[in-house]
């Protein structure tokens, strides 16, 4: 047992990552009941640990904005540092992450082997780029989550405002039936080709399903460039925060997306998820991981992958790993999840 009344977790990466952390905290608090689980998180993932019943309170470090310059930096982690936090577990591999460690000085702290300033750590996890990002976070408790056990779903706590939001979305565009894509990524490297996804479209709406285009204000002109005027295609881009976008999710008979935060938030909502990998791979560990998804990926390429996140641009100017994924193979996978769901 830990000898603690407080534990911060620090978690200031991408959306995807805050979701794969959520079941490592869900485990510590199982195991710590009476303990306060604090996150660190930047503002975009706020809303993600703050739907988490086992966190007590989220710290937002907005790292690129007011404690962007090092004396802001510091004067943050001055003000942390008087909660007197008792262990730190950072599954993020920053150095602000281990400096944040550093200066909070915990009688315990929890770091990867391949952390920047590994050494600041008292206790250190051999990071495993051969097991799933869930999986690697649950080696910071000395549990065993062998085998499956690992397939943990992270929870989230819906509030009833967003549930009436998304149903009033449903209804008023009389939305019953449907197939949710989310096109988008950060990095255009990691998003198939936008043709492609016009014959999934264009598959699912011949087959009697609606189609929701689903993602962030910034791929509001993707998905507008798919609609195509057509009658049973909607767009939710831009609409939805995180956890509504879970909530919307729930009513989906299945999503199909990229290598990105979606993946994951069909994770939350434990529907049939297909996860289509371009530049990046499933081995780097955040496929999707419950029983009803799957994934695809080109993988008879010699570039692929070329490189953790994605590029602007194919290194090689030819972008095979989405070519080549034809969308013939993506509606046939698609088809066996929907088949497997009911």
């Amino acid at each position: 047992m830990i000898d603690a009344k407080k534990i911060l977790v620090i978690q200031t990466a991408f959306p995807g990552d805050a979701i794969l952390t959520l079941p490592f905290i869900q485990e510590l608090k199982k195991k710590h009941p009476g303990v306060n689980i604090d996150v660190l998180c930047i503002p975009s993932t706020v809303g993600i640990f703050s739907a988490s019943p086992s966190v007590t309170s989220v710290i937002i470090f907005d790292k690129r904005g007011k404690q962007k310059s090092f004396l802001s930096f510091l004067k943050f982690v001055k003000n942390l540092k008087h909660i007197e936090y008792q262990v730190v577990y950072s599954p993020h591999r920053s150095f602000r992450s281990a400096l944040i460690t550093l200066l909070l000085s915990p009688e315990n702290s929890y770091g990867y082997d391949n952390s920047s300033l590994p050494f600041v750590f008292r206790h250190t996890i051999k990071y495993e780029y051969s097991v799933h990002e869930v999986a690697r976070n649950l080696k910071f408790i000395d549990t065993d989550y062998s085998g499956d056990k690992w397939k943990i779903i992270p929870e989230i706590e819906i509030p009833e405002e967003s549930k009436i939001k998304v149903q009033e979305y449903l209804s008023s565009n009389k939305i019953n039936k449907f197939v949710a894509i989310a096109p988008g990524s950060v990095w255009e490297t990691k998003k198939y080709p936008t043709d492609y996804f016009n014959k999934i479209i264009d598959y699912f709406t011949d087959s009697k399903y609606q189609i929701v285009l689903m993602g962030g204000k910034e791929d509001k002109e993707l998905c507008e460039s798919l609609t195509k005027n057509d009658s049973s295609v909607f767009i939710s881009a831009g609409n939805f925060s995180f956890i509504e976008s879970i909530e919307l999710l729930k009513h989906s008979s299945l999503l199909i997306c990229n290598d990105s935060a979606p993946t994951h938030l069909g994770i939350c909502a434990d529907i049939p998820v297909l996860t289509i990998y371009c530049s990046t791979t499933p081995d780097f560990g955040f496929y999707p991981y419950n029983l009803k998804s799957d994934y695809l990926s080109y993988d008879d390429l010699n570039c692929k992958p070329c490189g953790i996140h994605g590029f602007e641009n194919c290194p090689l100017d030819h972008f095979n790993c989405g070519k080549l994924l034809l969308p013939e193979v993506v509606i046939k996978k698609a088809e066996n999840l929907l088949t497997n769901a009911h």
